[in-house]
């Protein structure tokens, strides 16, 4: 797909595997595992996986916010990207979080949505779970701006 091509919310510019990659990429610091993985990819809808461990516990034994809203920002920057394409520069504006239940540790899952794209400015709905998709932990509405 040429560069020109206008942005769709119907149309991926990058599947799953280029998400990944682009991710590995451009946070090299960053050690496999602890980013999340990118499962499903597209139009519209992303889903990360996190294979959670003790340092992303908080005191009680449950996931941390940080932890929780790291892959929240993740998944809503590569539904952004599995969109406009390889945009680095691509930036968080608004990131509203919403704790619902406690967070058990285990695989946790963030599904991204997106509600609205423009030229300039991209909003996204964002629930995480553990255990099952219908009791979520976890919701957030993030904007990402576009450069």
């Amino acid at each position: 797909m040429a560069d020109a091509d206008p942005i769709s919310a119907d149309m991926l510019r990058m599947d799953a595997g280029a998400l990944n990659a682009f991710l590995r990429d451009a946070f090299p610091h960053s050690r496999d595992g602890t980013r999340g993985n990118v499962i499903l990819a597209e139009p519209g809808h992303i889903r990360m996986h996190l294979a959670t461990n003790d340092s992303h516990l908080r005191p009680g034994g449950i996931v941390s916010g940080p932890t929780q809203m790291a892959l929240t920002d993740s998944a809503a920057y590569v539904l952004v990207l599995a969109h406009i394409g390889p945009v680095a520069m691509a930036v968080t504006s608004s990131l509203n979080y919403q704790f619902l239940r406690p967070c058990r540790p285990g695989l946790l899952v963030a599904d991204a949505r997106l509600l609205r794209l423009g030229r300039r400015s991209v909003v996204l709905d964002v629930r995480i779970w553990t255990d099952d998709e219908e009791r979520p932990v976890g919701q957030a509405s993030v904007t990402y701006m576009v450069p």
